[in-house]
């Protein structure tokens, strides 16, 4: 039996879950985020969410850890939210925001300026003698992994210098450079 699957998911004080037709609709101060589910049962008992499967169908098992999982992140988003930080690493690197407009300068001949949709709150910080910060913050844990990789593909890190665009706390792998 899955691991991730059979374990509950507790639902916590100001979050309401409602199970209808095989759509999981959550909502909590944050926010509100529904998820389509299929050949999975869901039971609602005191204040925790258990997610059983119909059959041992190898599609089953696989859809009961993914399902919980998805489930799981609905409740902690609409109760704490997600938080994701990029920190730009390079000479003249900067970012700035006017609301949902995000406006970065990485070297190429123009600024890129990107439309980030209402859902993400978006926050850049510069501080003199530290690398330009973009904080993402939503309750769709998704989103902002998506709207995050987006920022950073515009110039991924590279190995030799370490410039670009990276997660905080990532480790980037460095190679070594030419050696005469």
């Amino acid at each position: 039996m899955s691991r991730i699957g059979k374990s509950p998911i507790v639902i916590p004080d100001g979050v309401t879950v409602d199970i209808k037709d095989g759509v999981v609709t959550v909502k909590g101060k944050l926010g509100e985020l529904s998820q389509e589910i299929k050949d999975i049962e869901i039971k609602q008992e005191e204040g925790q969410l258990v997610l059983e499967r119909s059959s041992e169908n190898k599609d089953h098992r696989a859809k009961h850890g993914l399902y919980r999982s998805l489930i799981n992140n609905m409740v902690e988003g609409v109760s704490k939210g997600f938080t994701k930080e990029l920190e730009l690493v390079g000479v003249g690197y900067r970012a700035s925001n006017q609301g949902q407009k995000l406006d970065l300068a990485l070297g190429f001949s123009h600024n890129i300026v990107m439309d980030i949709a209402p859902e993400v709150k978006i926050e850049t910080v510069s501080e003199k003698g530290k690398n330009p910060l973009v904080k993402l913050t939503s309750h769709d844990k998704q989103l902002v992994g998506q709207v995050a990789a987006k920022i950073r593909s515009f110039r991924k890190p590279e190995p030799y210098k370490g410039k670009g665009i990276k997660f905080v706390g990532e480790q980037i792998r460095r190679k070594a450079g030419k050696s005469a």
